[in-house]
């Protein structure tokens, strides 16, 4: 709850201040890449914040496609639902909700039928599960509404690497703190334990981490580990 009221107070500045274009963009770009959008497909995008994956998504998407972003933050989904509106995206829906309870009926009823043939559904959080106590819960409930074959990407934020995390690293954690991310909680490994074909990034050294796959079917699940 502190990190929703802190996004609530700094929404009208959020795409200002927080290091967008220097840094965070560079990994919603390689997120949104791999996600391998067609036209007419549904994507959703959880944790959407102010709406910057909107552009990015909806060209890739196009106006048969169905975009859902669901945020916690009444504040930051103000910002982006006047972005969509003043585009004029009909196929842009953002619903208040949290990730963490939301459950897999009320997500796959957002997301509706695809209007196109083969519409698929992909996954997207970008700089999202960091944020979550409970961020496998939210992973959890994003997989749900995939089918085996569709997919999954996840962008977040890590300690940077090599001279430059020597150099950055302090900062590094001080902002996401700010911010209220854990650094280390590494989410993105979510994608490497339950998808298959996994493509992995990692961007302005090391910083920004990019993981997209797709979901395994049953069959295709990693065997739990039996405890030694």
């Amino acid at each position: 709850m502190a990190s929703n009221r802190r996004y609530g107070l700094i929404a009208p500045l959020y795409d200002t201040v927080s290091g967008e274009w220097p840094i965070y963009r560079i990994g919603r770009i390689a997120g949104i890449r791999a996600l391998q959008l067609k036209p007419g497909d549904r994507v959703l995008d959880i944790g959407c914040g102010t709406g910057l994956n909107f552009p990015l998504l909806r060209e890739a998407v196009g106006p048969g496609g169905r975009i859902v972003g669901v945020d916690i933050s009444g504040e930051m989904l103000q910002r982006s639902r006047t972005r969509a509106a003043r585009r004029g995206w009909a196929n842009v829906e953002v619903v208040q909700a949290d990730a963490t309870t939301i459950g897999h009926a009320t997500l796959t009823e957002l997301l509706g039928p695809g209007e196109a043939p083969n519409s698929a559904v992909a996954v997207l959080f970008t700089y999202a599960l960091s944020l979550m106590t409970d961020w496998p819960q939210a992973w959890r409930a994003g997989l749900s509404v995939c089918q085996p074959g569709e997919r999954l990407a996840v962008v977040d934020s890590a300690a940077p690497q090599g001279t430059a995390g020597v150099l950055l690293g302090p900062l590094a954690r001080l902002v996401c703190r700010l911010g209220g991310a854990d650094i280390d909680a590494h989410p993105w490994k979510a994608v490497e334990q339950d998808c298959a074909d996994v493509e992995a990034s990692s961007l302005r050294a090391g910083h920004v981490q990019v993981r997209a796959g797709v979901k395994r079917g049953d069959s295709e699940r990693p065997r739990e580990r039996t405890p030694a």
